[in-house]
């Protein structure tokens, strides 16, 4: 989650007003300071002299700026935060992009975990997504670069690019790892979209994929037209929204609480956390006092969280699904004129009782989720699957055969009574009839799985319950 952006001198200038007021306390903290900066000032001459030692006397030419890069990066990699980054021009163009701008690119929010790149949640219907990947997803490879040796923000640009190109991930899902080839698209800069349900259309369901520069406008022209086409409550759905900007999850949840209600307490390293409440100012006066549900799941996270919460604790809305991601930490941005930026976690969030949910996620009123085979990982498709074998691999299949609605034991043995099943499932779906799973007939199963998931959408059902109570 991110806030707006500060400068250098903003800081300064902040430090100093605090010293100006303080009264009493000024000598007390200005010798705090002179101690501080004495203290940077040893640290730097050290951090100087190292720089030149290396620079003069090392046996080869070394390049300045990247002993200047490497030093910055060090420092930031020192703290153990993997929301703090040190970015060049180009991962700096990729975070901006993703905030304001549309980009070509796969749709995944992703962060660095020691030294996995993992998966937070996939965009709604973009190349990740369509290609099924999943929250905690670990990429393991880009283009046969493995992502270990490098930082978030490189990963990120490397995976995007220009519309219409193609990047081949290799994606570890639990024990199992696959390949999959995406097109990048052009990410939609639309962040919010509705619809009337298909059997109840006086229920709105709203579904808001990341929180940018203009979600909360589109989400409050969202509620006006379900409004004008009958819609008298609504599903928020927050699953796999990555999060984003804090004013905009601010201006949303406002919609929502009753004005002088809390929707977030932030706090920073000293002092007491500043409380944010619903106000006119945030809303500009529009709110939403039709009965409504939220949807989260493990790729909700951070934005996402805030909205989740606040309604949930201030506006007594029902949450139905599983467990949030949990990311309880604040970001904001310092630009330098090269065009590079640090990324700094600045402060923590608190949900409007004062909790802090990182690492811990939001707790769902309602649990409910897709059917189980939703979550079973991607088959490898390198090999074909005949009588006689046994894995783990074919156990998934026969998993899928029987949520497909054919007969087959539950076990990794691949069987007569398997074997029946795929050239049943092969006549019937017009594919060679062999009696094997080969690499058309698994990812033919794989996709009719996966749309008939999609229509078993539980959590919606349940959320749909809620609202009849």
């Amino acid at each position: 989650m991110k806030k707006k952006r500060f400068g250098l001198w903003t800081l300064i200038l902040a430090c100093l007003g605090a010293v100006i007021i303080s009264g009493g306390t000024v000598f007390l903290i200005m010798g705090r300071q002179v101690q501080s900066l004495q203290a940077t000032n040893e640290s730097m001459g050290k951090i100087n002299t190292i720089y030149n030692v290396l620079y003069n006397n090392y046996y080869k030419e070394v390049n300045r700026q990247k002993l200047v890069d490497g030093a910055i990066t060090g420092m930031v990699n020192a703290l153990g935060d993997p929301f703090t980054e040190y970015m060049d021009e180009s991962e700096s163009q990729s975070l901006n992009d993703s905030i304001s701008g549309s980009f070509g690119g796969i749709g995944a929010q992703v962060q660095k975990s020691g030294n996995e790149l993992k998966i937070i949640a996939p965009i709604a219907d973009t190349p990740a997504d369509k290609a099924g990947l999943k929250a905690n997803d670990v990429i393991v490879k880009i283009d046969g670069k493995e992502t270990k040796d490098l930082t978030l923000n490189k990963a990120v640009s490397t995976m995007r690019g220009k519309v219409g190109t193609k990047v081949k991930l290799t994606i570890k899902r639990g024990d199992t790892t696959f390949e999959k080839t995406l097109t990048r698209a052009k990410i939609p800069v639309t962040t919010v979209e509705g619809k009337l349900d298909k059997d109840d259309p006086k229920i709105g369901w709203i579904t808001v994929a990341s929180f940018s520069e203009n979600t909360a406008k589109e989400f409050k022209q969202t509620i006006q037209s379900l409004r004008k086409k009958g819609a008298t409550s609504f599903i928020v759905d927050v699953r796999n929204n990555p999060g984003g900007l804090m004013d905009q999850a601010l201006a949303m949840s406002s919609m929502f609480v009753e004005n002088g209600k809390p929707l977030l307490q932030v706090q920073e390293r000293d002092g007491a956390p500043t409380v944010y409440k619903a106000s006119n100012k945030l809303d500009d006066g529009f709110k939403v006092k039709e009965k409504t549900v939220v949807l989260i799941n493990g790729g909700s996270a951070s934005a996402a969280e805030i909205f989740a919460a606040a309604l949930h604790q201030s506006a007594n809305v029902t949450l139905v699904g599983t467990r949030s991601y949990g990311k309880g930490t604040v970001q904001n941005t310092l630009p330098f004129s090269d065009k590079t930026e640090l990324k700094l976690t600045i402060a923590k969030w608190l949900t409007p009782d004062g909790t802090w949910i990182h690492h811990k996620g939001l707790s769902p009123d309602v649990e409910a989720d897709y059917p189980k085979v939703a979550y079973l990982p991607t088959i490898d498709t390198k090999k074909t699957y005949s009588e006689g074998q046994s894995s783990k691999q074919i156990k998934n299949l026969k998993q899928m055969l029987a949520f497909l609605g054919y007969d087959v034991e539950d076990t990794s043995e691949f069987d007569a009574k398997t074997k029946a099943a795929l050239e049943k499932y092969q006549t019937e779906n017009h594919l060679a009839v062999t009696g094997t799973a080969d690499k058309e007939t698994v990812q033919n199963i794989e996709a009719k799985t996966a749309q008939k998931v999609a229509k078993e959408d539980n959590a919606y059902q349940r959320a749909k319950e809620q609202l009849e109570k």
